[in-house]
């Protein structure tokens, strides 16, 4: 190879230097250029990554993961105890109840029926309570006959001549109580408070110290004592054992005396009078018990029409005639000389319930 054309390798080894150093200014300025992207472009749309641990406290709608307090770390409440059941509670199986409450013995078939011979031959509990003895100052002898022949009008009633069981009952108010069933027949009871019967003229016996249930009710006696010899009873115990009996027996219906202030007691026995009264206040405020109770028109009723008859005449005068046997005081040898019995032969022919509404308060 010959050496004369040597003097023109500088010239190619400028045009690669120049080549190079272009190359390299292009591959700069795309680096600038997509770093200036990077910079310039918009923030990404957040990811479904998991949240960083300094994340917000969530809002009432979003579950927190914060740990469940233990049980053991609240107070355990403890309901309140059931009350107590009244020793003088009886079921009523299949049926209804009738409560009836009087304040003498004999007062039920007189002013009430045909209501509560009509309950007894329907299949319905009755339960039956006297607030008195109907004693007359006269002394248990009497008590004792006039409570025989009460269970022996009820016997009548049901049909069905039978002993009745005697059990003695102290309420939870600590009123005493004598509770008679017949033995084949449980619908059947009648419970004797046996407080001292006020007199007609509201004046008491001598036998009972003149104490009556009007003034225990109106509160100027404090206490009354059963001509039995039983514990004395006070006002407020006695309107707690009419609610304890209502509690214990729930009547459907309840059957009682017209009380003061209607229209219908003037001329009533005071002892009637108190009785409708300490029903009417003790129970016309229980839903399950108020509405259900009937006031019956007592001496009164004799100035109104009659307005029983017939058969269900009939069958009200003989209920009564068989509970007259035992009372030496009135006493009837059959329907003609039941019927002509002075103010009582006008009674019978009469039965005038009265409904809360009906009673005409002054």
């Amino acid at each position: 190879m010959s050496r004369a054309s040597s003097p023109r390798a500088p010239r190619r080894v400028e045009v690669g230097l120049i080549v190079s150093i272009a190359i390299a200014a292009l591959v700069v300025a795309a680096v600038a250029g997509v770093f200036a992207f990077a910079l310039l472009r918009p923030e990404p749309a957040a990811t479904s990554s998991p949240a960083p641990t300094s994340s917000p406290a969530p809002t009432p709608e979003t579950p927190t993961s914060a740990p469940v307090p233990a049980a053991t770390s609240s107070p355990t409440l403890t309901p309140p105890p059931a009350p107590p059941v009244s020793p003088a509670a009886q079921g009523c199986e299949g049926s209804s109840t009738l409560m009836t409450v009087w304040a003498h013995p004999d007062d039920d078939i007189i002013f009430a029926n045909p209501t509560i011979s009509d309950a007894i031959a329907a299949g319905r509990c009755v339960r039956t309570v006297f607030v008195t003895a109907g004693d007359a100052g006269k002394g248990m002898d009497y008590v004792r006959a006039r409570e025989l022949g009460i269970l022996r009008a009820y016997n009548a009633m049901r049909g069905t001549d039978g002993e009745w069981d005697a059990t003695e009952l102290t309420l939870a108010t600590g009123v005493h109580a004598r509770r008679l069933t017949p033995k084949d027949d449980p619908r059947l009871s009648v419970l004797y408070l046996r407080l001292p019967d006020g007199n007609i003229t509201g004046a008491g016996f001598d036998l009972t110290a003149h104490a009556t249930l009007s003034r225990l009710y109106d509160g100027t006696e404090a206490s009354l004592a059963p001509v039995d010899g039983g514990p004395a009873v006070t006002r407020d115990q006695l309107v707690g054992s009419v609610r304890e009996l209502a509690s214990a027996f729930a009547p459907g219906s309840t059957l009682t005396h017209i009380p003061r202030g209607s229209a219908f007691a003037p001329g009533d026995h005071p002892d009637h009078s108190a009785v409708g009264t300490l029903i009417r206040d003790a129970l016309t405020s229980d839903a399950a018990v108020g509405p259900g109770i009937r006031y019956f028109v007592g001496y009164p009723s004799e100035n109104l029409p009659r307005n029983l008859t017939g058969a269900v005449l009939d069958a009200k005068v003989d209920t009564y005639r068989i509970y007259t046997q035992q009372d030496q005081v009135i006493r009837c040898a059959d329907r003609s000389a039941c019927l002509q019995t002075r103010k009582f032969g006008e009674w019978l022919q009469r039965s005038y319930p009265k409904t809360e509404a009906e009673l005409q308060m002054g």
